[in-house]
């Protein structure tokens, strides 16, 4: 039987609760498996995993990218435009605040793609993005 591939994320969190409301609630991931100390997200097919670890929520490092503090360490997945813009009304519109608002990267050329970052409750800093071509992922070179 051949299974697809999919990634499996473990991060920390302060509050289960609030980790529920935010994956399961509002951005719709399915619960799978869960303890007094860890809940199992679908996020879009794939694993991620709040753990329970007060401790290791700690501010994140920044680099700049585009002229933006775009947070180091940060997970999150790509959508199709409909789907990102639609993620983006329903953030504004919950008021959760963005750590880079929604933009268009490399307009026009091979990579063009959009791409938002905000916080879960527990600090933890989530991209997503949306090209506009999808085999443009992974492409090295941004002409066209």
């Amino acid at each position: 039987m051949t299974q697809r591939p999919r990634f499996h994320l473990a991060f920390p969190v302060n509050d289960l609760e609030a980790a529920r409301r935010f994956y399961g609630e509002f951005l719709g991931c399915p619960t799978g498996r869960e303890s007094a100390d860890w809940i199992d997200f679908d996020l879009f097919g794939h694993q991620i995993v709040a753990h329970l670890s007060p401790a290791d929520c700690t501010p994140v490092e920044a680099s700049a990218v585009d002229g933006k503090a775009i947070p180091v360490r940060h997970f999150g997945i790509i959508l199709d435009y409909a789907a990102f813009d639609a993620l983006a009304k329903r953030i504004e519109k919950a008021g959760i605040a963005f750590i880079v608002a929604p933009y268009l990267r490399f307009e026009g050329k091979a990579g063009e793609q959009k791409t938002m970052f905000i916080r879960d409750p527990a600090g933890n800093a989530l991209e997503f993005k949306a090209f506009r071509d999808d085999a443009m992922v992974f492409e090295k070179t941004l002409e066209h």
